[in-house]
């Protein structure tokens, strides 16, 4: 990962590793960090902005110190310098202190590392995506899609997709990327859909799928 790291901060969007992420860049000041990237590693950090942004959204609110790296795996610069892009994320990662030589973000970052379980936390992970899997298959009949989940896709990925692509709350989202451990990610999101079913007080799924 980059010395620097350029940050992109969103109000409402949290990037997890191994999801993609497609993009459209419209300000100038990140129209220049898009540009700064493709001439460098063509790595941006996803940080998700802390509540009361609005209020200086123009200079540099705060933001959740742990956050998401991601690869530009496509780039298309349109005629008027906005930008299409897709990140696939790489790695998490905790802003260390912020540089503010340039019209963007960027902020010295180090690598937040995984806990890498045992066996029994494997096998729970594996009992937490079978609830998972139960527990959107309501859902996935209401709306009539075909949206089977491949038996070869790893565990982490799913959880991190499932995480990324439901409608979930951009706090909860957060909340998840800072669990410590797969494992923990995907109980609190077993809990976190459980709580939504309940809440709907209905016998089938609420609407959890974009």
């Amino acid at each position: 990962m980059s010395d620097l790291l350029p940050l992109f901060p969103l109000p409402n969007v949290v990037l997890f590793p191994n999801v993609f992420l497609p993009l459209h860049i419209f300000e100038p000041r990140y129209r220049e960090m898009v540009a700064d990237a493709l001439n460098g590693d063509r790595l941006i950090g996803m940080a998700l902005l802390k509540p009361g942004w609005e209020h200086e959204y123009e200079g540099r609110p705060p933001v959740y110190a742990i956050g998401c790296s991601g690869l530009m795996t496509h780039a298309e610069r349109l005629d008027d310098g906005r930008y299409n892009i897709v990140l696939r994320g790489v790695e998490r990662f905790r802003i260390v202190q912020e540089d503010q030589s340039r019209s963007y973000r960027r902020a010295t970052v180090e690598p937040v590392i995984e806990n890498p379980g045992t066996a029994d936390d494997r096998i729970a992970v594996q009992r937490q995506r079978a609830k998972l899997e139960a527990l959107l298959a309501p859902t996935i009949e209401r709306i009539g899609a075909d949206l089977t989940i491949p038996r070869a896709m790893a565990d982490e990925d799913l959880v991190h997709a499932l995480a990324q692509y439901l409608d979930l709350e951009p706090i909860e989202k957060q909340a998840l990327l800072e669990k410590v451990s797969l494992r923990a990610r995907a109980e609190s999101l077993v809990e976190l859909l459980e709580m939504k079913m309940m809440a709907a007080r209905t016998p089938s799924a609420p609407h959890l799928v974009h």
